[in-house]
């Protein structure tokens, strides 16, 4: 999978994977079925792999990815890595903490893209989706143009 044309040039010289893995898992399915699915995705030749915050599987995938690379399928600079700010966190002061958190979970220094997840900012807090006494979502008021700022 390492044809030109199977990357999308970037206009900094880089490029990304056409193709991406996606690692969002239902609450119902059990957290070993992204390592394995992660696992096999990683041998079939998939270089981007996706993740978010929200997902929370940034620990089972962190292991995964740090697993290749010691046996030595890839090198951590043959991974294209994404994650996502969340949306409870896009306050401007709240970008690095998250990504930091983020970092930390996969027990990795970098990710190669950064994005805001949805352009919809909520309530600031742990909670991953702040509901009223009427289980209506907490908003919350953001200039995204600052957040992206912050992040960029």
């Amino acid at each position: 999978m390492n044809s030109k044309y199977q990357h999308v040039g970037l206009n900094d010289g880089h490029a990304i994977p056409q193709l991406g893995f996606g690692t969002y898992v239902p609450q119902e399915i059990p957290r070993i079925n992204v390592i394995e699915a992660t696992k096999i995705a990683i041998d079939a030749g998939f270089r981007h792999i996706d993740t978010a915050y929200v997902y929370e599987v940034e620990e089972e995938l962190g292991q995964v990815i740090r697993s290749k690379i010691e046996e030595g399928t890839v090198k951590k600079e043959d991974i294209f890595l994404t994650s996502k700010l969340w949306c409870t966190f896009n306050r401007p002061e709240l970008v690095r903490p998250c990504l930091e958190r983020s970092l930390k979970k996969l027990q990795l220094d970098y990710v190669d893209l950064y994005l805001i997840h949805f352009p919809t900012s909520l309530k600031p807090g742990e909670d991953v989706f702040p509901k009223d006494e009427h289980g209506k979502l907490i908003f919350d008021t953001v200039d995204l143009c600052d957040t992206w700022e912050l992040s960029t």
